[in-house]
Parts: structure tokens; sequence; C-alpha cells
């Protein structure tokens, strides 16, 4: 899961030696990327439970039509949201950003929005091999996505050894040519071993059931929609820091990135809290199913305040990593755009367990295949809660961007609360029946 926010990471510290306004356009341009990859992304999670439990019960048949189906429904998926991104972009024109912000993202986000289609596709071969318990798979494609896009960011960005210097088109392009690769080395690495050779060839994929369709849509569009209302307070975030300024919006795209990170530490351990409860629900076995989701939960609070204390340490330090404070041009802009920056890690300091609980209860929920409920609750605590509390608090007059991060952490808190209580109740009600019967 880090593979991912690695890709955006190196993008925003090697596009931020360009200048703020450089910055700013790819936080705007990433902001429509974000809320696609979270419906592509929470959609393919459908595909690991249904995995985890028919290979709990060596059932490949099953294993096989889930796989099929969700790649089947994650390939049009893809198409689908790339269609939408390039539809979408006139709105970059009527949400009053900046001007010059604007006509940089453009291109940029031409070439990303593309980039979706073997990433989501990427997705449904990645979720498979996680509720095969193979994550070291989708962990080595990243990686070598990683190093090439690091190499592309380099050569095209700053145009080194004669290419040509294409700015944060450039990263576009790293981020592109990344993810071709990092579909298929993961399709090849499944397809060299034997335990997933037959799974991943021989897809007949126009031979549907309808039946299965449904089920794995079923789980699928609530998955989305769960991610899809975080991501899009996070979005809204950016586009509320964009009318404070562009300053502004790239210290907010600071934060974000830094925060990223460690959300993904906590989505990783959300897929094997989704694979284990996936297991134990195959099995019946609901006490064991308790005891491990739980045991997942305080490692993840752990790992979380560990994530805390070093955004509070080093809050001031971080986001000179992002910007070039030598820059005689953009010295002024850059030193506002640290400062800010380094007041929004505090507040990202404390949102570090909510941001971690929540997600990885989630990913429980997801391996006991109940996602009705957990849906109404993200959309009530993101969007009833967290974004008026953004909005209200964001506004110039009262706190600005750090309001806008105080109402991302009352969301995020709630939502946290709301879904452990669910887990809560549904696993000890799985262990009274079970009893029973």
């Amino acid at each position: 899961m880090l593979g991912h926010t690695f890709v955006s990471l190196i993008d925003n510290i090697m596009v931020g030696q360009l200048g703020s306004a450089e910055l700013a356009a790819v936080s705007l341009g990433n902001s429509f990327i974000f809320i696609a990859m979270s419906l592509g992304i929470g959609f393919s999670t459908a595909i690991t439970p249904l995995i985890a439990e028919a290979d709990s019960e060596n059932d490949f048949a099953k294993g096989k039509s889930s796989f099929k189906h969700g790649l089947f429904l994650c390939i049009i998926l893809s198409l689908l949201l790339f269609g939408m991104i390039l539809l979408a972009k006139p709105l970059m024109l009527l949400m009053q950003q900046p001007e010059e912000v604007v006509k940089l993202a453009i291109p940029y986000l031409d070439l990303v929005a593309f980039s979706l289609v073997p990433l989501i596709i990427f997705q449904a071969f990645k979720q498979f091999s996680d509720g095969m318990s193979m994550t070291k798979y989708p962990m080595y494609a990243t990686i070598i996505a990683n190093v090439i896009n690091v190499v592309l960011n380099y050569l095209l960005i700053f145009g080194k050894f004669g290419f040509p210097q294409m700015g944060i088109v450039g990263a576009a392009v790293g981020t592109l040519v990344s993810r071709v690769v990092m579909l298929y080395f993961l399709w090849w690495l499944l397809n060299k071993k034997e335990r997933t050779k037959r799974y991943v060839t021989n897809i007949k994929l126009f031979v549907l059931d309808l039946k299965m369709i449904k089920k794995v849509m079923s789980i699928g569009l609530p998955s989305a929609m769960q991610m899809f209302f975080e991501v899009a307070i996070f979005t809204a975030a950016i586009w509320l820091s964009g009318l404070l300024g562009k300053n502004h919006q790239a210290a907010n795209q600071i934060a974000l990135n830094l925060s990223s990170m460690t959300f993904m530490v906590a989505m990783g351990l959300s897929v094997a809290a989704m694979i284990r409860v996936g297991n134990q629900k195959g099995l019946q076995n609901f006490k064991e199913l308790r005891r491990i989701a739980i045991s997942i939960f305080l490692l993840g609070l752990a790992m979380a305040f560990v994530f805390a204390l070093l955004f509070a340490l080093f809050h001031n330090v971080f986001p000179t990593l992002y910007v070039d404070l030598d820059d005689p041009i953009n010295r002024f802009d850059n030193k506002e755009v640290v400062t800010i920056a380094a007041k929004l890690l505090l507040a990202a300091a404390v949102f570090q367990l909510s941001d971690s609980a929540q997600v990885i209860i989630l990913g429980a929920l997801r391996g006991l295949q109940d996602v009705k409920i957990p849906t109404i609750i993200t959309f009530m605590a993101y969007w009833v809660i967290g974004f008026p509390t953004s909005y209200f608090l964001g506004k110039e007059e009262y706190y600005g961007s750090f309001g806008i991060w105080i109402g991302l952490l009352v969301g995020l808190t709630t939502a946290a609360i709301l879904l452990y209580i669910r887990f809560n109740y549904l696993s000890k009600r799985l262990i009274s029946q079970n009893e029973q019967n």
C-alpha cells in the first residue's frame, strides 16, 4: 500500500523543486485522481474477502469465479473513471482556484488520468494475491514501479542526459509508465507460481455469471463509497485550501502527502484484517476471528502512536523536504508554505490514531462482508459532521488551513468510534449464534 503513495511522494518532492505553483498544480490534479482512485481501489477490495473465504474452503472454482468477475468489473470501472476525469476537467476553471495553477494542472491530469486504467486493473490482481495470503508479490511490483518512477521523473522533469525538460508533465509520464510495468510484472509473478497460475491464465473474461457479478458488486460498490467518502473529504480540504491561496494549497498537499504515507501503513493492516477475518469466516471460527481482529486493531494503534510522535517532533523539518528554501525567486512563498505545513502536521499527528483505527476496523468489517451499515457510518462521519466543521473553521477569519484539518480530525474520530461499535456488536453476535448452534 505504501508503494502507491511513494509514487505521489516522489512526484511531490521532485516537482516541489520547481516552485509552489507547480506543487499546487500537482495537488489540484491529484485531487481529481484521488477521488477516482478511491472508487477503484475501494471497489477492488471486494475481491479479497471472497478469495480468502474460498481459499480457506479449498474451493478453486469459487475462487476463480470471484477473481474473474472482479477483474472484469475493475476493467470496466477503470475505463469509466478515466472518461469521467476527462469530462470533469472543466470543473477546474469553475472552482475559483489560482489561474496559474489550473493552467499547469490540466496537461498533467490528462496523462495521470490514463494511468488509472493499469492501476485499477493492477488492483484486481493485487486484491486476488492478498486474498491468497500472497502479499509479497504486489509489494515487489510496487517497488519496481517506484524505481522506474524515480528514474523517469529525474530524466523528464529536469531534462537530464539529453531527455526533454517536461516539468510536471514529465512526472505524469513517469507515473503512467511505472503503473503499466507494475501491472505486467505482478501478472508475470503470479503466472510463474504454481498455486496461482490456474487463476490468472485462461480467463474467459466475457463468459459471465450474473449472480457472481451481483455478489462482487454488492460488496464492491459500498466498499468503493466508503473509501470515496473519506478521500473526498481530504480532496475537499485541498479545494478549500485553494480558496486561501496557492501557498495554503501547497502546504495542504505536503501535510496530506505525509499523512497518506502513514495512512497506507494502516491500509496494509486493514488488508491483513480483511484476509484473516475472511479466512476465519470461511472456517466459521468466530472467537478466533474476533481475537485476530482486535490484535490487528491494537497493532495499528501502536504504530499510529509512533507516527504521531514523529509528526509532532519533526513538524518543522518534514515540510522542508518538499521545497527549495534557497530558491531566490520563490524564497518568500516557500517559507510561507513550510510554516503553514508545519502547523498542519500537528493536527495530522493528533488524528493518526483515529485514522488508523477507522480504516483497520473497516477492513475487518469487509472481511465479514458487512458493508452497507459501515457505508452509512462513513457518510455521516465525514460529510454530516466532518466537512461542515472543516468548512466553518477553515475560513480565513477563523483558523484557515488549520481549521480545515480540525474538521478532518472530528470526522475521522467519529468514524473510528462508530465503526468499532459496529464490529463489536457483529462479532459478539456471531460468537453467540455459533455457540447456540
